[in-house]
């Protein structure tokens, strides 16, 4: 465990405390788990229903959770299209996206989201099942069409562009 993350596990829950914030989650009950000094240790219960593979799952949801509160997780994304910009008011984020009306998207609790760029927006949070959900979301206003590329995109993601119709 790095320096200045607690651990504190209660009743099957799992409870993370870090610089940047605190994330719980409910363990498995067929998972084994047990906080040794700076260590947490997974393992799996003889004769449990797919014990091994839910021991290595809740040890990747638990190491996602100890990065989240120490460094935090974000996603990019990119707005394509003339007119198309974004704007963070508080816990809301504006888009205009080519709709006869304005888009307001509502940030879920300890999620924040910026916009350096009017076209550029960032969305920042501990718990990253959470971070790529929202971003998720806001892609799915308007996802990039294959034609032109306009669209809301991760700042990562290649969208192929097809070859108009000929006569």
């Amino acid at each position: 465990m790095p320096k200045g993350v607690d651990v504190a596990l209660n009743a099957g829950e799992l409870s993370v405390k870090g610089p940047l914030g605190q994330i719980s989650r409910v363990l498995h009950p067929n998972v084994a788990v047990t906080v040794e000094g700076g260590e947490i240790r997974f393992a799996q219960i003889e004769g449990a229903v797919n014990s091994k593979a839910l021991s290595g799952t809740m040890r990747a949801l638990v190491a996602n959770m100890v990065t989240g509160v120490t460094q935090g997780f974000e996603r990019k994304l990119t707005l394509v299209g003339v007119g198309y910009k974004a704007q963070a008011q508080g816990d809301k984020l504006n888009l205009s996206l080519g709709f006869s009306h304005p888009v307001v998207h509502e940030m879920p609790a300890g999620i924040k989201v910026e916009t350096p760029a009017p076209t550029e927006i960032r969305v920042k949070g501990v718990d990253k099942q959470l971070v790529g959900q929202v971003a998720a979301e806001i892609r799915a206003y308007r996802e990039p069409e294959p034609y032109k590329g306009k669209g809301v995109r991760y700042s990562d993601e290649v969208v192929v562009i097809k070859e108009t119709k000929k006569k």
